[in-house]
């Protein structure tokens, strides 16, 4: 059986469920679609959750991704919750800054930066 790309990863800390992006590349739409799946569910089954998505792993990305991550943005503010963003490499933070993505989305230097600037737990 054909192993489904890309692969996330989830870890629970304290105050956050950090999503951790493990393939370098996230082109092909099925890739994306893949993607939705498994991050909704995440975001869906905890209200006000306290979402970082890490981008350590990634070097490419299709702009179909910039859209999945508008969905999850949405999806995680109407349950009055948090996103941060972290981990970007400075050729895809590129790509934020022309679409202006930079200005919408709080983006961190890393994990530690993202998870210190989320409110403390309720």
């Amino acid at each position: 059986m054909a192993s489904i790309k890309p692969r996330i990863s989830v870890e629970y800390a304290d105050n956050a469920t950090i999503v951790t992006f493990v393939d370098e590349k996230i082109l092909e739409e099925m890739d994306v679609q893949a993607l939705q799946g498994s991050i909704m569910p995440v975001v869906e089954e905890a209200k006000r959750i306290k979402l970082i998505l890490d981008f350590c792993n990634v070097r490419f990305l299709s702009s179909t991704v910039l859209g999945l991550l508008l969905r999850i943005s949405k999806k995680v503010y109407e349950q009055d919750g948090q996103l941060r963003l972290c981990n970007i490499s400075p050729r895809i933070y590129e790509i934020f800054k022309i679409t202006r993505l930079n200005k919408i989305f709080d983006i961190y230097e890393d994990v530690k930066s993202a998870t210190d600037s989320l409110p403390a737990a309720d």
